[in-house]
């Protein structure tokens, strides 16, 4: 068997969180990425527009210390704007993320301020995610 090491294990695990999270979402990942240097983020790129914004596309983004948040893009090229956190947990279940962007996008309160999660706790809570990343996508499930 072969060992991974910290950084792969997070690799795999968010890998696979993000895979289980754009299931959820019924989106096929294509817009989407992982980066597993630290600190760990990713980017998942949404359908629809927030209540206030019908000009902008939409992001779904994730980072080890704060977890996930949603944002506009910008139309000059510029960082995005966050317009909401999830909270407090940095890795909630993929179905609690799913519903919490839905709500988003029929304009309901969003969660209150985060706490966040010790390095190598994030590690660990990704790490029942890994195997997702290595299963074949399912399309129109």
């Amino acid at each position: 068997m072969v060992e991974l090491d910290f950084d792969d294990a997070l690799m795999w695990g968010l890998r696979g969180y993000v895979r289980r999270v754009t299931e959820e979402l019924g989106l096929s990942g294509e817009c989407s990425y992982v980066q597993a240097e630290r600190p760990a983020t990713a980017y998942l790129a949404l359908e629809g527009r927030l209540p206030g914004f019908p000009d902008r596309d939409v992001a779904l983004l994730w980072d080890e210390e704060r977890g996930w948040s949603a944002a506009v893009e910008t139309h000059s090229g510029e960082d995005v704007l966050v317009q909401a956190h999830f909270g407090p947990d940095v890795v909630p279940p993929p179905g609690a993320v799913a519903r919490w962007v839905r709500g988003l996008f029929r304009g309901e309160h969003v969660p209150g301020p985060r706490s966040g999660a010790p390095r190598g706790e994030v590690t660990h809570l990704l790490a029942p995610y890994a195997a997702a990343a290595l299963v074949p996508a399912q399309r129109g499930a």
